[in-house]
């Protein structure tokens, strides 16, 4: 008997094309300016005259901004309208790109690019939700998210080199190159993307207090970690309670509310807590070790910026695995497996640089660089299909923005982290205390990796212990009936849509 025609076989519309163009444009825009800065902090430092303790923050600030509203970002994009949101927010990402251009004082770029992360905290999940309610669920949404994914890693892939190009003629055209994208991607949003009805408020609101309360303990906990190497323990100490503070209000917030940001169930989900754990841990190893090996080629070894960012692109080799060869892997082996390899390759990546030298030559670097990229590749993706597995469909939005505000917060923790222990293991500015201050602060990205790796590890070995037959198990109550991303047909779409926020 002849099945029907499936919905893979039917192509996207001209319209279709137009407005995953303009969305995909907006993530590439997104981590292309992620990228770029990344290689640009050398020249920066040079020409400002910043410390490393206040270089980390030109990253951080982003990181604080993106990852503080990114769950406020996407609830407002419910109830205010997704178009109104995406196209105000890019608007806003457009001034203050150009705005860090013209920054003259270090706090000028620092506050340029928190208002920047916040703009993308907005933009981001506004965009990638036209494409989950504009595309219908099965392959035709998956066909999306895949291009979506592919486009946001090769965005940060170019923006190595790039950004290398632009950093060695001028700094600050990392910051005006994005403003020219963004003015194409808006004018194509007014054109292409379509209008839709207002959306229907009645008996709803937003939590502001509950994502300004945890806005305020990410960045007062980070910004602890970042004075550790070079304040008084007792400011220190104050900082961080004054952030743990936060969080505990944070969390009254959300019980008292009767339209709370994070409903305080969600947590009884243990594969989600766990995914949230080890995405956290993932991403401050991940972005702590960048932060650092583009410091040492610079500044010890004397690379220019374009030189670096040839050497940083091998990591890049996740743009091509992630939508190859990840959904095989992950129908094969399951995501709990794909993520403790992922873990397992980035702990040897960084130990296996944990011993630099003043004069390593690039094969030498390069192992590390590799098992990196492959590591991210494994780990990212299925590490989103667990932390929104059995989650029911109206609290996805949720789950999801809890991850990817899991992974910002890591990363500027990781950033943070590795500063304060540069700093404070860099006795004077010779060649060999820097390399002194590298080696030890390449112990933060190792610690973090390991940490997710017996995190992770646990969660393997619990699954296996509750389920004999093989069935996974520690994951939150899924409704009878339900397909777990591990098994369900399309399960890429998890896969896909999962690189759309760490870059």
């Amino acid at each position: 008997m002849r099945t029907q025609k499936p919905p893979a076989a039917v192509p996207l519309s001209a319209r279709e094309w137009g407005v995953l163009l303009v969305l995909c444009g907006a993530i590439f825009l997104e981590g292309i300016d992620v990228a770029m800065l990344n290689v640009a902090l050398p020249a920066i430092r040079a020409d400002l005259g910043l410390s490393t303790g206040s270089l980390q923050w030109v990253m951080s600030a982003y990181v604080l901004g993106y990852g503080g509203f990114m769950l406020v970002g996407g609830r407002v994009a419910d109830l205010f309208g997704r178009r109104r949101m995406f196209v105000l927010w890019l608007s806003v990402f457009l001034v203050f790109s150009g705005l860090g251009g013209l920054a003259t004082e270090g706090w000028m770029l620092v506050t340029a690019r928190f208002v920047t992360g916040v703009a993308a905290a907005f933009m981001t999940p506004a965009g990638l939700s036209i494409i989950t309610t504009g595309f219908e669920e099965g392959p035709r949404r998956n066909k999306a998210l895949l291009l979506y994914s592919g486009t946001a890693a090769g965005g940060f892939s170019i923006g190595l080199v790039v950004g290398g190009l632009l950093a060695s003629a001028d700094w600050r055209w990392v910051f005006f190159a994005p403003v020219v994208l963004s003015a194409l991607i808006l004018i194509a949003a007014l054109a292409l993307v379509p209008r839709a009805p207002r959306p229907d408020r009645t008996g709803q609101s937003l939590d502001l207090a509950g994502g300004l309360a945890v806005t305020a303990a990410i960045l007062l906990l980070v910004l602890g970690v970042e004075r550790a190497g070079h304040a008084p323990l007792v400011q220190t100490l104050a900082t961080l309670g004054a952030g743990l503070a936060a969080l505990a209000g944070f969390i009254v917030v959300e019980r008292r509310s009767a339209a709370p940001l994070v409903r305080p169930g969600i947590f009884r989900n243990t594969a989600l807590v766990r995914a949230n754990a080890v995405g956290l841990l993932f991403a401050a190893g991940f972005f702590g070790f960048q932060f650092l090996v583009v410091l040492y080629l610079q500044e010890l070894r004397g690379w220019s910026t374009l030189r670096t960012s040839f050497a940083m692109i091998v990591i890049g080799i996740d743009a091509i695995l992630s939508p190859v060869l990840v959904p095989k892997l992950v129908a094969r082996f399951g995501n709990a497996r794909l993520i403790l390899g992922g873990l397992v390759l980035a702990s040897l990546a960084y130990g296996l640089f944990l011993p630099v030298g003043a004069d390593w030559t690039y094969p030498v670097m390069l192992p590390s660089l590799l098992l990196l990229g492959l590591a991210f590749a494994l780990a990212y993706g299925p590490l989103t299909i667990v932390a929104t597995e059995g989650v029911g469909e109206e609290e996805q939005g949720l789950a999801g923005g809890l991850l990817h505000t899991s992974f910002q917060f890591g990363a500027a923790l990781g950033l943070s982290a590795a500063a304060a222990v540069n700093v404070s293991a860099t006795v004077s500015s010779s060649p060999a205390a820097l390399l002194d201050g590298y080696r030890a602060a390449l112990w933060v990205p190792l610690v973090a990796a390991l940490l997710a790796t017996l995190v992770s590890g646990f969660g393997v070995r619990f699954r296996r212990a509750a389920r004999p037959d093989g069935t996974p198990s520690g994951r939150g109550r899924c409704p009878a009936g339900c397909r777990t991303p591990d098994t369900a047909p399309g399960s890429s779409k998890s896969t896909a849509g999962s690189a759309t926020t760490v870059r």
